[in-house]
Protein backbone atom coordinates (compact mmCIF):
# COMPACT_ATOMS: atom_id res chain seq x y z
CA UNK A 1 0.00 0.00 0.00
CA UNK A 2 2.79 2.42 0.90
CA UNK A 3 4.71 1.54 -2.27
CA UNK A 4 1.66 2.36 -4.41
CA UNK A 5 1.41 5.87 -2.90
CA UNK A 6 5.12 6.60 -3.16
CA UNK A 7 5.20 8.62 -6.40
CA UNK A 8 2.09 10.30 -7.82
CA UNK A 9 3.81 10.84 -11.18
CA UNK A 10 4.32 7.11 -11.71
CA UNK A 11 1.03 5.33 -12.49
CA UNK A 12 2.56 1.95 -11.73
CA UNK A 13 1.32 -1.02 -13.71
CA UNK A 14 -1.03 0.09 -16.52
CA UNK A 15 -3.99 -2.21 -17.12
CA UNK A 16 -4.84 -0.84 -20.60
CA UNK A 17 -1.71 0.77 -22.12
CA UNK A 18 -3.48 1.64 -25.40
CA UNK A 19 -5.78 3.99 -23.50
CA UNK A 20 -2.95 5.50 -21.46
CA UNK A 21 -0.60 6.00 -24.40
CA UNK A 22 -2.31 6.84 -27.67
CA UNK A 23 -0.92 5.22 -30.80
CA UNK A 24 -2.49 7.84 -33.08
CA UNK A 25 -0.16 9.62 -35.48
CA UNK A 26 -0.04 13.32 -36.17
CA UNK A 27 -0.65 14.12 -39.83
CA UNK A 28 2.79 15.52 -40.57
CA UNK A 29 4.80 13.64 -37.93
CA UNK A 30 7.90 11.73 -39.00
CA UNK A 31 7.19 8.02 -39.48
CA UNK A 32 9.35 4.94 -39.37
CA UNK A 33 10.06 4.18 -43.03
CA UNK A 34 10.53 0.51 -42.21
CA UNK A 35 6.88 0.34 -41.11
CA UNK A 36 5.05 3.08 -43.09
CA UNK A 37 5.08 3.95 -46.77
CA UNK A 38 3.54 6.66 -48.92
CA UNK A 39 3.96 4.57 -52.06
CA UNK A 40 0.73 2.73 -52.95
CA UNK A 41 2.76 0.12 -54.85
CA UNK A 42 4.50 -0.84 -51.61
CA UNK A 43 1.30 -1.03 -49.56
CA UNK A 44 1.39 -4.82 -49.39
CA UNK A 45 4.66 -4.86 -47.46
CA UNK A 46 4.16 -1.80 -45.24
CA UNK A 47 1.38 0.33 -43.78
CA UNK A 48 0.24 2.78 -46.46
CA UNK A 49 -0.23 6.34 -45.20
CA UNK A 50 0.04 9.31 -47.59
CA UNK A 51 -0.97 12.13 -45.17
CA UNK A 52 -3.70 13.24 -47.60
CA UNK A 53 -7.14 14.17 -46.31
CA UNK A 54 -10.07 11.96 -47.35
CA UNK A 55 -11.72 13.05 -50.59
CA UNK A 56 -14.46 15.64 -50.16
CA UNK A 57 -13.30 16.92 -46.76
CA UNK A 58 -12.44 20.53 -45.98
CA UNK A 59 -10.22 21.87 -43.25
CA UNK A 60 -11.64 23.01 -39.95
CA UNK A 61 -13.11 26.50 -40.21
CA UNK A 62 -13.88 26.26 -43.93
CA UNK A 63 -17.62 26.69 -44.35
CA UNK A 64 -17.94 27.08 -48.09
CA UNK A 65 -16.83 24.11 -50.22
CA UNK A 66 -16.04 24.80 -53.87
CA UNK A 67 -16.79 21.75 -55.98
CA UNK A 68 -15.18 22.93 -59.23
CA UNK A 69 -11.72 21.32 -59.37
CA UNK A 70 -9.08 21.78 -62.11
CA UNK A 71 -7.99 18.14 -62.19
CA UNK A 72 -10.88 15.70 -62.68
CA UNK A 73 -10.21 12.07 -61.80
CA UNK A 74 -11.12 10.77 -65.24
CA UNK A 75 -10.23 12.17 -68.64
CA UNK A 76 -8.16 15.20 -69.72
CA UNK A 77 -8.61 18.63 -68.22
CA UNK A 78 -11.08 20.75 -70.17
CA UNK A 79 -10.37 24.31 -69.03
CA UNK A 80 -13.34 25.77 -70.88
CA UNK A 81 -15.71 23.31 -69.24
CA UNK A 82 -14.29 24.14 -65.82
CA UNK A 83 -14.67 27.87 -66.42
CA UNK A 84 -18.29 27.34 -67.48
CA UNK A 85 -18.92 25.31 -64.34
CA UNK A 86 -17.31 27.93 -62.12
CA UNK A 87 -19.51 30.62 -63.65
CA UNK A 88 -22.54 28.84 -62.21
CA UNK A 89 -21.28 28.97 -58.62
CA UNK A 90 -22.95 31.69 -56.56
CA UNK A 91 -21.25 33.71 -53.84
CA UNK A 92 -22.41 32.07 -50.57
CA UNK A 93 -21.80 35.16 -48.40
CA UNK A 94 -24.21 37.83 -47.35
CA UNK A 95 -23.59 41.40 -48.61
CA UNK A 96 -20.68 43.18 -46.99
CA UNK A 97 -21.22 45.40 -43.98
CA UNK A 98 -18.98 48.29 -42.92
CA UNK A 99 -16.35 46.32 -40.99
CA UNK A 100 -16.42 43.41 -43.43
CA UNK A 101 -15.96 45.79 -46.37
CA UNK A 102 -13.00 47.39 -44.63
CA UNK A 103 -11.40 43.98 -44.01
CA UNK A 104 -12.05 42.86 -47.60
CA UNK A 105 -10.37 46.04 -48.83
CA UNK A 106 -7.38 45.37 -46.61
CA UNK A 107 -7.03 41.84 -47.99
CA UNK A 108 -7.34 43.14 -51.55
CA UNK A 109 -4.62 45.76 -50.99
CA UNK A 110 -2.26 43.16 -49.51
CA UNK A 111 -2.76 40.38 -52.05
CA UNK A 112 -4.13 41.94 -55.23
CA UNK A 113 -3.24 45.63 -55.42
CA UNK A 114 0.47 44.93 -55.78
CA UNK A 115 -0.25 43.94 -59.40
CA UNK A 116 -3.78 45.13 -60.14
CA UNK A 117 -3.57 48.47 -58.31
CA UNK A 118 -5.64 49.83 -55.45
CA UNK A 119 -8.58 50.47 -57.77
CA UNK A 120 -8.11 47.40 -59.96
CA UNK A 121 -6.76 49.34 -62.94
CA UNK A 122 -3.71 47.09 -63.58
CA UNK A 123 -1.31 49.79 -62.39
CA UNK A 124 0.20 48.13 -59.32
CA UNK A 125 3.94 48.49 -58.64
CA UNK A 126 4.67 44.94 -59.87
CA UNK A 127 2.49 45.12 -62.99
CA UNK A 128 5.31 46.22 -65.37
CA UNK A 129 7.61 43.47 -64.08
CA UNK A 130 5.01 40.69 -64.21
CA UNK A 131 3.47 41.64 -67.53
CA UNK A 132 0.03 40.78 -68.83
CA UNK A 133 -1.76 42.11 -65.75
CA UNK A 134 -5.41 42.67 -66.54
CA UNK A 135 -7.56 45.53 -65.37
CA UNK A 136 -9.99 44.03 -62.90
CA UNK A 137 -12.59 46.73 -63.31
CA UNK A 138 -12.50 46.26 -67.09
CA UNK A 139 -12.96 42.48 -67.03
CA UNK A 140 -14.86 41.74 -63.82
CA UNK A 141 -18.25 43.01 -65.08
CA UNK A 142 -18.14 40.22 -67.67
CA UNK A 143 -17.10 37.61 -65.09
CA UNK A 144 -19.47 35.96 -62.63
CA UNK A 145 -18.56 35.75 -58.94
CA UNK A 146 -17.78 32.06 -59.36
CA UNK A 147 -15.35 32.66 -62.19
CA UNK A 148 -13.45 35.37 -60.29
CA UNK A 149 -13.25 33.01 -57.32
CA UNK A 150 -12.01 30.24 -59.63
CA UNK A 151 -9.20 32.43 -60.97
CA UNK A 152 -8.17 33.38 -57.43
CA UNK A 153 -8.22 29.73 -56.38
CA UNK A 154 -6.40 28.10 -59.31
CA UNK A 155 -4.71 31.01 -61.07
CA UNK A 156 -4.81 32.09 -64.69
CA UNK A 157 -2.04 32.96 -67.16
CA UNK A 158 0.69 34.81 -65.20
CA UNK A 159 -1.38 34.94 -62.05
CA UNK A 160 -0.79 32.13 -59.60
CA UNK A 161 -3.17 30.53 -57.11
CA UNK A 162 -4.00 32.35 -53.89
CA UNK A 163 -5.65 29.36 -52.24
CA UNK A 164 -2.75 28.97 -49.81
CA UNK A 165 -2.69 32.66 -48.85
CA UNK A 166 -6.43 33.26 -48.48
CA UNK A 167 -9.19 31.11 -47.03
CA UNK A 168 -12.32 30.44 -49.05
CA UNK A 169 -14.25 33.03 -47.09
CA UNK A 170 -11.54 35.65 -47.66
CA UNK A 171 -11.54 34.95 -51.40
CA UNK A 172 -15.30 35.34 -51.55
CA UNK A 173 -15.00 38.59 -49.58
CA UNK A 174 -12.48 39.93 -52.08
CA UNK A 175 -14.88 39.04 -54.90
CA UNK A 176 -17.48 41.16 -53.15
CA UNK A 177 -14.97 43.98 -52.72
CA UNK A 178 -14.09 43.88 -56.43
CA UNK A 179 -17.75 44.50 -57.19
CA UNK A 180 -17.53 47.77 -55.25
CA UNK A 181 -14.68 48.93 -57.51
CA UNK A 182 -16.70 48.51 -60.68
CA UNK A 183 -18.09 51.68 -62.18
CA UNK A 184 -21.82 52.00 -61.79
CA UNK A 185 -23.82 52.60 -64.96
CA UNK A 186 -24.83 56.19 -65.38
CA UNK A 187 -28.48 57.01 -64.97
CA UNK A 188 -30.48 57.24 -68.16
CA UNK A 189 -30.37 60.89 -69.20
CA UNK A 190 -33.80 60.68 -70.80
CA UNK A 191 -35.30 59.75 -67.45
CA UNK A 192 -34.25 63.12 -66.04
CA UNK A 193 -36.07 65.05 -68.76
CA UNK A 194 -39.42 66.20 -67.51
CA UNK A 195 -42.49 65.76 -69.63
CA UNK A 196 -43.73 69.02 -71.13
CA UNK A 197 -46.42 70.75 -69.14
CA UNK A 198 -49.75 70.58 -70.91
CA UNK A 199 -51.46 73.94 -71.14
CA UNK A 200 -54.94 74.83 -72.21
CA UNK A 201 -55.21 75.83 -75.85
CA UNK A 202 -56.12 79.39 -76.66
CA UNK A 203 -58.84 80.02 -79.24
CA UNK A 204 -58.57 83.26 -81.11
CA UNK A 205 -61.80 84.64 -82.60
CA UNK A 206 -61.82 86.72 -85.72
Amino acid sequence: MFIGCKDKRDPGTIYMPDMAYSRAYETYATRDSSIFTADPNDAGHKIFYNTMSPAGTIKRGEQFPFSVVPNPANGPIDSNALINLSAQVKNPLQPLTGKELEEAGRLFNINCAVCHGAKGEANGPLAPKVGGVKSIIATSPTYSDGRIFYVMTYGQNNMGSYASQLSREQRWRIVQYIRTLESKPAADSTAAVKAPVKTDSVVVKK
